[in-house]
């Protein structure tokens, strides 16, 4: 690995933010890091051409210290976060957090490790043994693709003749992840989920995500409101984040009678919702931890353990 770290204006890293579109999350990201002083540059996923006998990210074409990965297309971002891992760009998240909470069983998988709770999930790669982990976890039962977001092709199935029709409708989608089957059990909840957003060492804020439909997905029309962070909340939230590696998270949790369950880890979180319930800047926090991260990296590159905080480098952008 060959490190390109330079650093922007006075030595402090310059924010690269990967992403595939600009959302109100990526717009007010960006901005956050504009109001700081901070050199920042989004880089569109769909035009970055990534040149794999590079060395550096100079000589890819990239001008930047650190890079927050805010892509929605996921296969493309592994690629992107490896080679910059590679040119000695740190990334926020890590390719192996963002690759892991991509694919459900193996973030499953992490979370079982980690000894959290989480909902029991079989993995099937035919549609007899789909049916028959539908049958071992009793009906209903929940069929979820092993990657994707915002609740898309989710079900519940109620019997065996409802779960293969959907199993078969699966499979004729092609993509091979269509033929690995994630049945997970139902669990009844109180039409609310909890989903708590976490940087660095601390849950900064949660919200319930309440709604009729047993889905409770903001994509899917769920209202946010104001959920306390407990410290029973926090430390399984910050639990879930270490268990897939991650820097910063979503983390989704369900209440049942057993405790706090984790759902899933998403690296990539959505956070419009969760604003209306906070005020805490969530942009900025989120900038601030990846300005440390970069921070960090610029530092050890240069011999010393000094890491400066986004407020020093804020003033020192404005002569104060």
């Amino acid at each position: 690995m060959t490190s390109s770290l330079n650093g922007g204006q006075h030595g402090c890293p310059r924010l690269g933010v990967l992403v595939s579109h600009l959302r109100l999350e990526e717009k007010l990201i960006l901005r956050a890091a504009r109001d700081q002083g901070i050199e920042v540059t989004p880089i569109f996923d769909r035009s970055f051409i990534v040149d794999l006998a590079a060395k550096t990210a100079e000589e890819a074409g990239l001008a930047v210290d650190v890079v927050l990965d805010r892509g929605v297309v996921h296969s493309r971002a592994a690629y992107i976060l490896k080679a910059l891992n590679r040119w000695g760009i740190p990334t926020v998240n890590p390719p192996t957090a963002t690759t892991l909470c991509d694919d459900k069983a193996l973030c499953s998988l992490a979370l079982e490790e980690a000894g959290l709770l989480t909902p029991k999930t079989l993995l099937a790669f035919s549609i007899d043994s789909a049916i028959a982990a539908c049958e071992q976890l009793g009906y209903p039962a929940v069929l979820k693709p092993i990657t994707g977001s915002w609740g898309r092709l989710l079900a519940k199935v109620n019997g065996p003749d409802q779960a293969r029709v959907i199993l078969e409708q699966k499979e004729q989608l092609g993509s091979y992840q269509h033929g690995i089957f994630y049945v997970q059990e139902f669990i009844e909840k109180p039409g609310r989920d909890i989903r708590v957003y976490v940087i660095g060492d601390r849950a900064i804020a949660a919200s319930y995500r309440t709604s009729e439909h047993w889905i409770t997905n903001a994509a899917r029309g769920a209202v946010s409101v104001r959920c306390e962070i407990t410290p029973e909340i926090e430390e399984i939230a910050l639990k879930a984040k270490d268990a897939v590696g991650a820097i910063l998270a979503g983390i989704d949790l369900m209440e049942t009678p057993d405790g706090y369950s984790v759902i899933e880890v998403n690296t990539g979180a959505e956070f419009k919702g969760l604003m209306s319930t906070t005020d805490i800047d969530i942009p900025a926090a989120i900038v601030e931890e990846t300005m440390r991260v970069g921070q960090q990296f610029l530092e050890a590159q240069r011999g010393t353990a000094y890491v400066m905080s986004i407020d020093e480098y804020g003033r020192m952008e404005t002569g104060d």
